[in-house]
């Protein structure tokens, strides 16, 4: 037992660095095994560290193969190493549940060996966990670029979420920070989960981007050229060396008498049914803001992954391309980068609206949607009672809930200035870019820097967020004692 609580110590210290660890998303009744999952997520609590300690966040081993100039568990970096038996890991897991420390399990782990040899590991620890145990609990398991297809599809069957992490926002960052790893390896996983989604019909995609369509089609199946003609085509295209050809059923059947997988199928949530999600690391490389969100928009166009996180880079090794150790991690800009990105995946916006006018920074004083709607000033101000629900939701301080209280009410009776604060409005922000019953409550002077001023002075110099949270310098400065990560938690928060 005490062998077992070193590795303990030394591997949950080095997973705190790992962002992506997030509430479920996933619901699953139980059956009569131990635990469950509930789509309305893991309520997270955080250690003084800034480890969530309602999942067991872990690596299954910190000794690596690979030499990352970024990361601390980097095969050149002298400190403790340890590995976790696959029984070892399930029997912490359960008994950690059994007296309810945790909810749920969240897997990451340092490549020891080999990717393959590493995922057979960490498949049997998860089987134990799932079948000698009977645990139903969340489980987030990291995929290791460069596993064999076999292997993804069986840890699929018995984790809930899957993440592959791309790690640096550009391929020539990664070529010069992580060079052992390759965009191929880090892409082909990535896009079997998305392929094994849409055979399930469980692919749902990104917040609300892709609302009211069906993603689980033939056209979204990511496959190489000839597979991909043929599955679309149903033709007969020759086969590529190193190609194999779809199954009939998978090109067959379509709506309508079309070409494409089956129509009507049941949705499948035997595979990750909570999707899969990958992260980055931001301020290490030399990336602008809209080079990392541009990524981040591929991604989610590309693959439909639930989220990408975003990590704001702590100099935790010393390394002559990477900045000073003394150097605070950017957490202002993190932040700027999470508020852009709910835009993405909730609001119907794209990176070049964001960053119009040849913009390639995000603000770090204002918040993205007060600054595009500054950008756009000939836009404003908008009539609330006239307004459709997705320009009002491009108004700044009026979120999805407010909006779909403004349309509800004025189906009823016109919108007064006065109803707007009870329906969930900022209107502190709102005021300026908007009319109620033709009035205009904001500045005399309908100007950008007049607005961009008043909005300032109005918060004391900074608009903290869009999503009401606090704590964090413009300039990137953690300005608070508390953990990146618990920083982080207020991400999660509606947007504004």
């Amino acid at each position: 037992m005490e062998t077992v609580m070193e590795k303990l110590k030394i591997l949950a210290d080095s997973a705190k660095y790992d962002v992506s660890c997030s509430s479920s998303g996933v619901g699953r009744h139980n059956n009569g095994r131990i635990g469950s999952a509930h789509a309305a997520g893991i309520c997270h609590s955080w250690g003084a560290d800034g480890r969530c300690i309602s999942l067991l966040k872990i690596l299954f081993t910190n000794k690596c193969i690979y030499d990352c100039e970024y990361c601390i568990n980097r095969r050149s970096n002298d400190f403790p190493r340890a590995s976790f038996e696959p029984d070892e890991l399930a029997s912490l897991t359960i008994e950690f549940y059994r007296r309810n420390y945790i909810e749920g399990l969240f897997l990451s782990s340092a490549v020891e060996r080999s990717p393959d040899h590493t995922a057979e590991r960490i498949l049997e620890a998860l089987e134990l966990l799932r079948h000698r145990y009977g645990f139903a609990g969340y489980i987030h398991a990291k995929v290791i670029p460069g596993v064999s297809p076999e292997l993804l599809h069986a840890i699929g069957m018995v984790a809930d979420r899957l993440s592959v992490n791309i790690e640096m926002p550009t391929a020539e960052s990664l070529a010069l920070y992580a060079p052992q790893k390759k965009p191929k390896e880090i892409f082909a996983p990535m896009r079997q989960i998305t392929n094994s989604l849409i055979e399930r019909n469980a692919l749902t995609g990104p917040g609300t981007m892709f609302k009211g369509k069906d993603i689980n089609t033939a056209e979204n199946y990511l496959e190489t050229n000839a597979l991909r003609r043929q599955l679309v085509t149903g033709s007969d295209a020759p086969v590529m060396e190193g190609e194999k050809r779809l199954p009939p059923s998978a090109v067959t059947g379509g709506e309508n008498g079309s070409v494409g997988l089956p129509s009507k199928r049941r949705r499948d949530i035997s595979f990750a049914p909570a999707g899969q999600t990958t992260q980055m690391i931001i301020g290490a490389g030399g990336e602008t803001d809209k080079s990392i969100l541009t990524t981040s928009e591929n991604l989610y166009r590309t693959f439909k992954m639930k989220r990408v996180y975003y990590s704001a880079y702590i100099p935790v090794v010393r390394s002559s391309i990477l900045p000073d150790m003394s150097t605070p991690p950017p957490l202002g800009r993190e932040h700027r980068i999470y508020q852009a990105d709910w835009l993405l995946r909730f609001y119907g916006f794209s990176v070049e609206e964001l960053f119009s006018g040849g913009a390639t920074q995000l603000d770090p004083d204002l918040d993205p949607k007060v600054t595009w709607a500054l950008r756009n000033l000939e836009r404003f101000p908008v009539e609330v009672n006239k307004a459709s629900y997705e320009m009002l939701m491009r108004i700044p301080g009026i979120g999805a809930v407010s909006a779909r209280r403004i349309v509800r009410q004025r189906r009823v009776s016109a919108v007064r200035f006065e109803d707007l604060k009870k329906m969930g409005v900022v209107l502190r922000r709102a005021k300026y870019f908007l009319t109620c019953l033709g009035r205009y409550y904001g500045e005399r002077r309908f100007e950008p820097e007049v607005i961009r001023n008043a909005i300032l002075q109005m918060e004391d110099g900074l608009q903290i967020s869009m999503f009401g949270a606090e704590g964090f310098s413009p300039g990137g400065g953690n300005i608070l004692n508390s953990s990146a990560e618990a920083e982080r938690t207020k991400n999660v928060m509606e947007a504004r």
